[in-house]
C-alpha cells in the first residue's frame, strides 16, 4: 500500500493506494495515528482502494475512536461500491463519516 499525506487549511488528507488487509493495515494505522498527532481533522481518500478486510475495519474503528478522543473528525471519501458494501454489511457505514 502507498500512502501519500497532504495538509491544507482543512486538515490532513491521506490518499490511499492499494488493498487494506492484514499486511497493509499496520502501515495505515501508523500513518493515521501520526496524522492525528499534528491535526484534528483527517480525511482518508479511498479512490484507489479496491478492497478492505476485517483488519482494515479494525484500523478504521481505532481511527474513529482516536478522532473522537481528540475532539477531531475522520472522514472517508471516494469509497468504491465494493468497499462501501463491506462497510454497509459490517455496520461501519453507520459510525463513520463517509462522503
Amino acid at each position: 500500500m502507498n500512502i501519500i499525506k497532504s495538509v491544507d487549511s482543512r486538515g490532513a488528507v491521506l490518499s490511499l493506494d492499494g488493498r487494506i488487509d492484514t499486511l497493509s493495515s499496520p502501515q495505515l494505522q501508523t500513518a493515521i495515528l501520526q496524522a492525528f498527532q499534528s491535526q484534528k481533522i483527517l480525511t482518508l481518500d479511498f479512490t484507489k482502494v479496491p478492497y478492505i478486510s476485517s483488519a482494515g475495519l479494525r484500523v478504521l474503528l481505532i481511527s474513529q475512536k482516536t478522532a473522537t478522543a481528540k475532539g477531531g473528525s475522520l472522514t472517508l471519501c471516494h469509497v468504491s461500491d465494493t468497499v462501501m458494501a463491506v462497510l454497509d454489511m459490517s455496520g461501519f457505514s453507520n459510525i463513520l463519516n463517509i462522503v
